[in-house]
């Protein structure tokens, strides 16, 4: 995330580089609280997807709901909206435009009841080689649509499934573009009777530490609600995912149109959408240069009938 907020930090130099006022820097600056200070956080125990599961607020995290967690994902990290969300996690002492900060989106996904069958038997080493094929295959049609190569560097943490839990977690290091920051993509599924829900760790690689230190305490603060676990799996009435860990890991449940879709999802692009003349935060800034040209050339009309 940081190299988002870098770009944020070179734009706010540009401001004052061209003639700008350190009052103009201020009120960009004060755009940014003011949003940090409209959204409202949440503590304590709460219901996820219609009583599909529950989080207790783990001691230093703060919880945002799926519609504001939605608004950062798409209107201030410039992702595509999907819509999905069911609320984020994030430190406690952090905000959402913190350069430092990282947080937990979750989300759900309806596929079925997962075997785990093959935890044992599967080869991560020959797994990540094809990951890696495929991810540079993938970014043909990821350039023709206008967005950066990506490059999946290896496994920032590697694959482990608690057979006790119904747990699978795993890491990948990424690279967007040119992009000298590593993007961090941690990924969490605990698997239930319908489908598996999904903590996504939205972080630069440098977080790693601190993410991955948080595993145990984020998993522990999630649970399937009565009717929905693991364990209430009927054989007779419910239906059995078409993939297995490996898939997951791999991302075989989505096409591969969706496989890149939902790791553009979990990258962050306000530099991009900087770029491009979208995010609230481009449009105020590129709001008030407007409003600031108007002045100008009024006042130099006003100069010219004077004279």
């Amino acid at each position: 995330m940081k190299q988002v907020y870098f770009t944020i930090a070179l734009f706010l130099s540009a401001l004052t580089s061209f003639a700008q006022t350190e009052t103009e820097v201020d009120s960009a600056q004060l755009q940014i609280q003011e949003i940090e200070a409209s959204l409202t956080y949440q503590y304590g125990e709460i219901t996820l997807g219609n009583g599909l599961a529950k989080i207790t607020v783990p001691k230093g995290f703060k919880y945002l709901d799926p519609k504001q967690s939605e608004f950062v994902l798409t209107e201030l990290w410039g992702n595509p909206a999907s819509g999905s969300t069911l609320g984020m996690l994030l430190p406690e002492d952090k905000g959402v435009l913190d350069a430092s900060t990282w947080v937990f989106d979750i989300e759900f996904d309806e596929i079925g009841y997962v075997k785990d069958a093959d935890a044992n038997e599967i080869d991560y080493t020959e797994l990540l080689t094809t990951m890696q094929e495929e991810t540079l295959e993938g970014n043909t049609e990821r350039q023709a649509n206008g967005y950066d190569a990506i490059q999946l560097i290896g496994w920032a943490s590697n694959p482990y499934y608690d057979n006790d839990k119904k747990i699978l977690h795993w890491a990948k290091e990424l690279r967007f573009g040119e992009m000298e920051s590593h993007t961090l993509n941690y990924n969490v599924r605990i698997l239930g009777r319908k489908g598996v829900l999904m903590l996504n760790a939205i972080a630069n690689m440098e977080d790693l530490p601190a993410v991955k230190a948080n595993i145990p305490l984020i998993t522990s603060s999630v649970n399937f609600e009565q009717g929905h676990s693991y364990f209430d799996f009927d054989p007779n009435v419910d239906e059995v995912a078409a993939w297995t860990l490996s898939g997951l890991v791999a991302g075989k449940v989505l096409t591969k149109v969706g496989f890149f879709a939902v790791l553009l999802k979990f990258w962050k692009v306000i530099a991009v959408a900087i770029a491009a003349g979208g995010g609230t935060l481009w449009k105020w800034f590129k709001g008030r240069r407007e409003e600031e040209q108007t002045v100008y050339v009024q006042e130099k009309e006003d100069e010219k009938v004077t004279n």
